[in-house]
């Protein structure tokens, strides 16, 4: 008897496949050839026929060579940090396709020389902000921080208060980050309470600036006190402001949110903020304030390692200058609309219910808002079952039942979700 493993079809052979050809034009020949010896090893195991190795081998591809994949985001947290923060606007998404290839990044076409990186991300964002004298970008806000506090406070000290020494994601703290520089940290105040005469009373010859940085994922109420920007801005030292979440200018929907221009107009000498959570935009850290200042940062040689690709220079100014980002619009959804297109999905399905319910800005973003939303109500068993669907759907577990809630979903995702959901069904 001849051993069924023999019949294994070879790799070239399935190689040779069009579908396979097909895939290793896209997809990379390492990735497919590994699909392959996966499904040949199955068929030498005994668990598929060898006739069918090319047929397991095709429907086992990936649908495209990264492993990330698109969700849609039904949790009502409209800036998801474990999915990706902000989802980019399409000029955003045009922009970095656009830029994928070979572009103008650091050249001149004009005169064929070098020119200034990322000058027209560079150009929105000082448009964008008429109060800062000075702009720049780095690739996230704690690099942000961390190239200030390089440049300005290696072997000094930065005057910061108690309360305001946060943690921000994966056990990651301010004042570790700021320290690792060579920087020494003077705490003033308490936990609760945090006065001008702190700050006064700390500063002295080794006082490299005040840090004051906005506990963005967290409050504290009832007996505080913190001294704001334009007091501190009176002390005879720089002061930097970490705005954290990223707006640039007041937002209506979230007046006690710090922004950028007010913050400059108060006094602060520089600030930092995320280009990735309210702004809407790529992961980046921003810095504004003077244009010495900014210089300075700029011209530090740690600059070059914090430095931004040309991706996320083309997603930032289309961001800046193009259309209302999704986090803009998930921020100023009416709520009434809301609950219409809950009620017109849950009417297409036996098990659906429409509720309201309340969404948050997330992203470690005035975490003391409530945002009126509305979704749709299954049982508890669809949120695993939407989890492992394609497109993934993610939701939300409440009172026992998956909360599809339609603040983080676009009007034009609804179809996809109603189908995401009848799939689960059938």
């Amino acid at each position: 008897m001849i051993d069924p493993r023999r019949r294994v079809p070879r790799t070239d052979t399935l190689l040779a496949d069009p579908r396979l050809a097909e895939a290793e034009r896209i997809l990379g020949r390492t990735l497919v050839k590994s699909v392959i010896a996966d499904a040949q090893q199955r068929a030498r195991a005994g668990d598929i026929a060898p006739e069918q190795v090319a047929d397991h081998a095709v429907a086992a591809l990936p649908s495209a060579a990264a492993s990330l994949r698109p969700v849609i985001n039904a949790t009502g947290v409209v800036v998801h940090t474990n999915l990706g923060r902000a989802p980019l606007s399409q000029p955003a998404v045009d922009a970095v396709v656009r830029a994928s290839g070979a572009t103008d990044v650091e050249f001149d076409l004009a005169t064929g020389r070098r020119a200034r990186r990322g000058r027209g991300a560079l150009a929105a964002l000082a448009q964008a902000v008429p109060a800062a004298g000075g702009v720049h970008v780095v690739n996230n806000n704690a690099a942000a921080l961390l190239l200030t506090a390089m440049t300005l406070a290696t072997g000094r000290e930065i005057v910061v208060s108690r309360g305001e020494l946060i943690e921000i994601g994966d056990g990651f703290r301010i004042p570790e980050l700021l320290e690792s520089t060579g920087a020494r940290i003077r705490e003033v105040g308490t936990t609760n309470r945090t006065h001008l005469r702190d700050y006064a009373d700390a500063i002295g010859p080794d006082t490299a600036f005040v840090l004051k940085v906005h506990p963005s994922n967290y409050y504290v109420t009832g007996f505080t006190k913190a001294v704001s920007i334009a007091e501190l801005a009176r002390l005879d030292v720089p002061l930097v402001v970490d705005i954290g979440s990223g707006l640039l200018t007041p937002h209506p929907v979230l007046p006690d949110e710090p922004d950028a221009t007010t913050a400059l107009r108060d006094g602060a000498d520089l600030v930092t903020a995320s280009g990735d959570k309210l702004l809407g935009g790529p992961q980046a850290g921003l810095l504004l304030g003077s244009a010495e200042l900014i210089e300075r940062l700029r011209r530090h040689p740690a600059a070059r390692a914090l430095r931004v690709d040309k991706l996320t220079l083309a997603a930032l100014e289309a961001t800046l200058v193009g259309a209302p980002t999704p986090v803009d619009r998930a921020l100023a959804a009416d709520v009434a609309g809301l609950r219409e297109r809950a009620q017109r999905i849950a009417a297409q399905l036996p098990e659906a219910q429409a509720v309201d319910c309340v969404a948050a800005v997330g992203g470690g973003g005035a975490p003391e808002v409530a945002l009126p939303s509305a979704g749709v109500g299954l049982p508890e068993p669809f949120a695993q079952a939407l989890r492992s669907g394609t497109p993934p759907v993610v939701g939300r577990v409440e009172a026992g039942r998956c909360l599809l809630d339609l603040r983080t979903v676009g009007p034009d995702d609804d179809a996809v979700l109603l189908e995401a959901v009848r799939a689960c069904t059938s």
